[in-house]
């Protein structure tokens, strides 16, 4: 696997180079700028109506008026720490549900920029037609709902852990793994589509190469923390070196 996470991560720096020598910059821009501007809106929404959320959960479950009771301060410092971890794993929560949404709406674009870097790199081109776009949009929403279903399931298991006192702090670091393979799965899944590979055998697939959905899903986040530029040319990105980063494995999809 730690193979796997070098190659997904080298194809990032593989995808800059392809995007300047191909002039693919039209590609990158439009979808990267749609997705800044809903990403950096929602993040607002999402930190500051958790914090109220929390605040209300808490006086109703009368943890505060507990705390104030036993005057504490060990006792305390344990629920400011578990709250911020509480709220990291409700944020990535909502991240997930907002990028299922932003490929699901993107899927054409994204379809069509890992085709087009198959057929530079192969030097032929795939018809483009109406019925296959239908097909990629179909297939996207589809995964979408899939693995939607798995990371709630999987996200509510973590958001149980991180209640457990100093044990849970790691719970974030979980949901972060977490939700690197799934964004990873997404964009391998549009060249395991153009191989004709079903859902379930695209699953098979890419739950064999794990390192490269981790490790794609892992630098696409770690963009974010670029302000705008990042959150801009992180999608398009990740699209591209999820394709590129396929072409170091010995068996192709």
């Amino acid at each position: 696997m730690l193979k796997e996470l070098v190659i997904a991560i080298q194809a990032y720096f593989r995808a800059h180079d392809f995007i300047q020598r191909h002039k693919l910059w039209k590609w990158i821009l439009i979808p990267g700028f749609i997705y800044a501007l809903l990403f950096s809106g929602g993040i607002y929404l999402f930190w500051t109506t958790t914090g109220d959320f929390l605040d209300w959960l808490f006086n109703v479950v009368g943890i505060k008026r507990w705390l104030d009771a036993m005057n504490n301060s060990f006792l305390n410092f344990l629920f400011i720490f578990g709250t911020i971890i509480f709220q990291l794993i409700l944020m990535f929560f909502y991240f997930s549900l907002f990028k299922y949404l932003f490929l699901i709406v993107g899927s054409p674009v994204f379809a069509y920029l890992s085709e087009k870097v198959e057929s530079i790199i192969e030097g032929k081109e795939y018809p483009i037609s109406l019925q296959q776009l239908l097909n990629d949009i179909v297939r996207a929403v589809r995964l979408a709902l899939r693995n939607t279903l798995w990371q709630t399931v999987y996200t509510i298991s973590i958001l149980l852990f991180s209640l457990i006192p100093v044990v849970g702090w790691i719970s974030p670091l979980v949901a972060f793994m977490v939700e690197c393979y799934y964004y990873g799965f997404s964009m391998m899944d549009y060249s395991a589509e153009r191989h004709k590979l079903s859902p379930s055998q695209s699953i098979e697939f890419i739950g064999q190469r794990k390192g490269l959905a981790i490790g794609n899903g892992m630098v696409f986040y770690l963009m974010h923390l670029i302000p705008f530029l990042g959150w801009v040319l992180a999608p398009a990105y990740a699209v591209i070196a999820a394709t590129l980063s396929l072409y170091h494995q010995n068996d192709e999809p």
